[in-house]
């Protein structure tokens, strides 16, 4: 089973910054697109950003874009979610995903199609 490790959650006042981490096996890093999504209290879970196996792509939700940055160093087998300017609305669990792909350069904004999940990291954005 695919084991994803998410590490960066915390509380942040409004404005504020976090980065996020995401830690898979090589195999798995080596053989996916990756993203993040959050579920906030009372609402769906929703998809935040996502990059290419490549790393060469990536896709944002309009909510977030100029805002975060999604990165991923493949020499620790790690992704990022870079957060700035934290808003109140920020405020969810996310989580990081893995989807397995043959495309590299291919980016996913549906939960649907991931099929691994980490086990969900709080963030919380005080106003």
């Amino acid at each position: 089973q695919v084991q994803l490790v998410e590490s960066g959650g915390g509380l942040v006042q409004a404005g504020g910054s976090l980065r996020l981490s995401c830690a898979a096996s090589r195999r798995t890093f080596s053989t996916s697109a990756m993203g993040w999504f959050r579920q906030a209290p009372g609402k769906e879970r929703e998809f935040v950003a996502a990059i290419s196996w490549s790393g060469a792509n990536t896709i944002y939700a309009d909510s977030v874009k100029g805002r975060f940055t999604m990165s991923k160093d493949s020499a620790e087998n790690t992704i990022y979610l870079q957060m700035n300017n934290l808003k109140p609305e920020d405020t969810a669990v996310y989580y990081c995903a893995a989807a397995r792909t043959f495309l590299r350069g291919r980016v996913y904004d549906t939960a649907a199609q991931y099929d691994s999940w980490g086990q969900g990291l709080l963030v919380t954005v005080s106003s």
